[in-house]
């Protein structure tokens, strides 16, 4: 997975008659050509490819071992790994050899639907979340690796729709709820928020005693009450402000500076805006606290907009992270560790030869996942970036999945799905990205194209309805923190 350089000695030189006419021999100098390999790709602001090596890095797979359909991760300091999708809470703590169930099933959820989970990065404690019905969730914590649990139900109340659960922690402000620690003892070391979306819009809530009971907060007013609600993961900073993403038209943050007592909203990316269907972005946030927001654009690129002050004020042209070879887009992800060193995933197809052909309905495909034709191939990519904040910054992507993660169309809107070979809402909303205290960038996703659909070149959109849990963690490179350089393989 190295760019090659090939070099093509053109002996063009005269044919050497010097000892007949005395004339010298003409040896031109050799002419370098690159080889680009093209599973990886260096490429700058606009999607282009740059002619310099790429960042040396190698992932390290691991198959879960249950299904992992809309799965969260997270590390805690110990370097256990939290994956949590579905019914059950996943742990590896041996660098991803091998899994077991973490979940104390009296103390977490009875039941399970649209599963959350959370691992604070300043108090080690683990969260799993739980949709029970359309009215409440249960909140379930661990704070010894997932040994034991601790749980509660959260009653949303009796307007529907209590969907698409979040959960996050972060440091507490000096204004808003944050400054009630100032005078009232008890309070837990972080905030805890939990979002949930209903018919009228976005629900937020914040917990002062980790989780346990969320008494404070309510529904944001403003772009959060379109499209339902629905939104994207919830984001902090060391500074404390907090991020949440509308699924709207145009890209939007809506932010909080004082723990979730009151929210503004800031438009970002009208240059490029979003798909239909679209699905979530999200922000993340460096140890200096500057904002990366990405999306997937309307072109089905991906793409960021930066924010030095904090959420107050966002670039307005849009910088795409995604080569232009990428033409089809779906679940970006992101996390950031030192100012501008940030990693990105998603799902992405470079079958650009598809383009306008046909799709499921007769139409022709513009690039969008959820029409995307039959035998449209998507597979896993990572991007770094090591200077994000620079005028003109350089994104380094792997395609690390060798064969497909997806093949055919991916179901964006689960009230229009294409039932080829069965329902291509296999891997539901979104996937996750996170990394640990070293600055290792961990990728959770869902496969769908497992066994005969993997061994297949031919494979079609028929074979491709699986949902299993996977991760890819960077085994060697570069850590997003300066302090901790080049990263060394965990086994």
């Amino acid at each position: 997975m190295r760019t090659k350089a090939v070099l093509l000695a053109l002996l063009v030189a005269a044919v050497s008659l010097s000892g007949c006419f005395g004339e010298e021999e003409l040896i031109p100098e050799p002419v370098p050509v690159v080889e680009e390999e093209p599973r990886i790709f260096v490429t700058d602001k606009t999607g282009a490819s740059l002619n310099i090596p790429p960042v040396d890095m190698e992932f390290q797979f691991s198959d879960v071992g249950e299904t992992g359909k809309e799965p969260s991760i997270g590390i805690t300091s110990s370097g256990c790994i939290f994956f949590i999708a579905m019914e059950k809470v996943m742990r590896s703590c041996d660098g991803g050899q091998s899994w077991e169930e973490s979940q104390d099933p009296v103390q977490c959820s009875p039941t399970t639907s649209d599963p959350y989970g959370w691992v604070d990065p300043i108090t080690d404690r683990v969260f799993g979340v739980q949709m029970i019905g359309l009215e409440t969730s249960w909140i379930c914590w661990s704070d010894d690796d997932g040994q034991t649990w601790m749980g509660n139900p959260h009653d949303s109340g009796t307007t529907p729709l209590n969907d698409h659960i979040k959960l996050a922690s972060g440091p507490w402000t000096d204004s808003g709820y944050g400054a009630l620690g100032q005078f009232t003892s008890g309070f837990y070391e972080t905030a805890v928020y939990y979002c949930y979306n209903k018919l009228a819009g976005i629900f937020c809530f914040t917990s002062f005693d980790g989780g346990a009971t969320f008494e404070t907060g309510g529904q944001i007013i403003g772009l959060a009450t379109t499209n339902g609600g629905l939104h994207g993961a919830i984001s902090t900073a060391p500074d404390g402000t907090v991020y949440v993403t509308p699924r709207v038209a145009t890209p939007t943050v809506i932010v909080s500076k004082d723990n979730g007592f009151s929210w503004f909203e800031r438009t970002m990316g009208s240059d490029v805006n979003t798909p239909n269907p679209r699905k979530n972005s999200e922000v993340s946030t460096d140890t200096d606290s500057n904002a990366y927001h990405v999306w997937t654009g309307a072109d089905e690129g991906v793409y960021m907009s930066r924010s030095t002050d904090s959420g107050e004020t966002w670039e307005q042209e849009s910088i795409r992270i995604s080569p232009a070879g990428v033409i089809s887009t779906v679940f970006p992800q992101t996390d950031a560790g030192d100012p501008g060193r940030i990693a990105i995933t998603y799902l992405g197809s470079e079958n650009s030869e598809m383009l306008n052909q046909s799709d499921i309905d007769g139409n022709p495909w513009n690039g969008n996942a959820h029409y995307a034709p039959n035998n449209a191939s998507y597979h896993l990519y990572i991007t770094f970036s090591l200077n994000a904040l620079d005028e003109n910054p350089t994104f380094h992507t792997y395609r690390v999945t060798d064969d497909p993660v997806q093949v055919g169309s991916i179901c964006l809107n689960s009230g229009d799905c294409r039932d080829i070979g069965g329902s291509n809402r296999n891997l539901l909303d979104f996937n996750d990205l996170h990394i640990d205290r070293q600055g290792r960038v961990y990728v959770a996703f869902a496969d769908g194209c497992t066994g005969g659909c993997a061994d297949n070149p031919n494979a079609t959109a028929a074979d491709s309805r699986d949902g299993r849990g996977s991760v890819y963690y960077l085994a060697s490179g570069p850590s997003l923190y300066l302090a901790d350089g080049e990263l060394q393989p965990l086994y």
